[in-house]
């Protein structure tokens, strides 16, 4: 069992020819709207793998918040643990499309609304999960308790450090696995190096897009290729990866074999428009990694 703590949002998004600069409109080419929240999407990234998923956060009594809990349910997602917040509204971020990348403008709303003593609500809930995953679109002192309490009772947390700036080292320290991409890597640690991938052996990931991932395995520097592909929306390829990866470390793979399986993954997810509707099935990575 993987247990999820985390954001759930639903994605408002827009696609265009380019960014608008500043003081400057733009027509735009659609609009959309999407399951997302960097919680939600590694959720459902792992219930899609095949893995029991149980899901722990906030939503406000809306429209959203209804749409979001019918997701979650149809992807076979426990949602036992999602708290309905009266007086906040449903998480959402603003994505805008262009030029094969992505700007994301993030609104909490209940999901700075859990707090840690939500957390020791779930206690013995964690203690059960083979994993724990969480990130940082929810509030830092709730995210310390969670890895607090899996700490206590020697249950692996993943975490994802999104958005960096939310990261503390207490967090650092206490988690089983980190996975910063090369931007929040800059912002966790001054920079990219094999020297800050040393300080923590098979424990910081740092996920390099197209290119794979790198890690240190206690005596190399250990690069996994990622997969050529063809890219038609990058939002949720890292979500992709955690909830994949969390998938294969809590089915007992190997660090090295759990990053490839992770890296398929990902590149899978970004062959379509929105954080999960590319998501893959089990079947779908292993046909990946066959090539």
């Amino acid at each position: 069992m993987i247990t999820v703590v985390g954001s759930i949002n639903m994605d408002l998004v827009v696609e265009s020819e380019k960014n608008p600069t500043q003081g400057k409109t733009l027509l735009g080419k659609s609009f959309s709207t999407f399951p997302g929240g960097k919680g939600s999407n590694q959720a459902v990234a792992a219930a899609r793998l095949g893995s029991c998923v149980n899901f722990v956060g906030n939503i406000g009594k809306d429209i959203f918040g209804k749409e979001l809990q019918e997701n979650l349910t149809k992807e076979g997602i426990s949602i036992e643990h999602i708290n309905i917040v009266k007086d906040q509204s449903t998480g959402v971020a603003n994505i805008i499309l262009s030029e094969n990348d992505n700007r994301i403008i993030v609104v909490p709303g209940a999901n700075f609304s859990l707090f840690p003593s939500d957390i020791e609500k779930v206690k013995e809930f964690l203690a059960k999960s083979a994993i724990v995953i969480v990130q940082l679109e929810i509030l830092p002192e709730t995210v310390e308790k969670v890895l607090e309490l899996c700490q206590q009772q020697n249950v692996p947390v993943l975490l994802n450090p999104a958005p960096a700036s939310n990261c503390t080292k207490e967090m650092i320290d206490m988690a089983s696995f980190i996975t910063p991409n090369e931007t929040e890597c800059e912002e966790l640690f001054g920079g990219y190096s094999h020297g800050i991938l040393k300080k923590y052996p098979n424990k910081l990931i740092v996920t390099l897009g197209e290119a794979g991932a790198a890690y240190y395995n206690g005596s190399e520097i250990v690069h996994v290729n990622g997969y050529q592909t063809t890219v038609v929306d990058t939002t949720g390829a890292g979500d992709t990866f955690n909830g994949a990866l969390g998938f294969a470390i809590s089915e007992g793979y190997e660090l090295k074999e759990a990053i490839q399986f992770a890296n398929a993954a990902a590149s899978l997810s970004v062959e379509k428009l929105g954080a999960q509707q590319g998501m893959p099935s089990f079947d779908d990575v292993k046909k990946r990694l066959r090539h």
